[in-house]
């Protein structure tokens, strides 16, 4: 177990200990050696965590002490920075730019031996860059929360044109593209729209209020043919 992970599990077993918690029995419940806990007590206390006690007696944690919102053990920091990374790959500029702001926010939130599985560039996404849409993404998914209707221009994949209007549901992300998941109007059926294929992308003054979570669940429920292009 690396070390922030035993901080982290330190600090648990001490919060939810209904008695003195001795080094001995610490390393044994997270397989380590009793050295490693006196080290890792030591900088807990450094760290002004309020552990009190002592060898042979047992550790306590004074009462009143929680752990910051931003605590996560060091293979959800991982999975954090993993998330981060793989968002720098799509084509929404907005939701890219919030990425770089969470991590930053967390960096400044978390303790030093969890913010270095942020900084030590041991994670990466690999794989092609999804090529930028010809609208703004945030669009849509402002619509999807707000239960907008959308206005579009389409070019399906035979180069057609034409124009729609959809109640959009849903956006999925992959490494060469966006699809919006939407109601279409003109079909009367769900249908996938290809973020390269839309030329023109426009709010409606309409609305579709309180429906669009049965619109998803005939999406997921296979009611419709969900894997249908537009």
């Amino acid at each position: 177990m690396r070390k922030a992970s035993r901080l982290f599990e330190i600090i648990q077993i001490l919060r939810l200990a209904r008695k003195p918690m001795t080094a001995a029995v610490m390393a044994e419940t997270l397989e380590v050696t009793v050295r490693s806990i006196y080290r890792d007590i030591a900088a807990l206390q450094a760290m002004r965590v309020p552990i009190e006690g002592g060898r042979g007696i047992g550790y306590i944690m004074r009462p009143g002490f929680d752990l910051p919102p931003l605590m996560f053990s060091i293979e959800e920091m991982e999975a954090i920075v993993l998330s981060l990374a793989l968002l720098e790959r799509t084509a929404d500029e907005e939701l890219k730019q919030a990425a770089r702001r969470v991590n930053q926010k967390i960096a400044g939130a978390v303790p030093a031996p969890l913010r270095q599985a942020m900084d030590n560039k041991a994670l990466y996404a690999w794989g092609s860059i999804a090529q930028p849409a010809g609208f703004d993404l945030a669009i849509v998914r402002r619509a999807i929360r707000d239960e907008r209707k959308l206005m579009l221009g389409y070019r399906d994949e035979l180069g057609r044109a034409s124009e729609r209007t959809i109640r959009p549901v849903a956006l999925i992300y992959y490494s060469q593209t966006a699809n919006i998941v939407a109601w279409c109007e003109l079909r009367q059926a769900i249908r996938n729209f290809r973020s390269d294929r839309v030329e023109r992308c426009t709010t409606s003054e309409d609305f579709f209020k309180g429906d669009g979570d049965r619109l998803r669940e005939l999406w997921t429920s296979g009611w419709t043919e969900k894997t249908v292009p537009a």
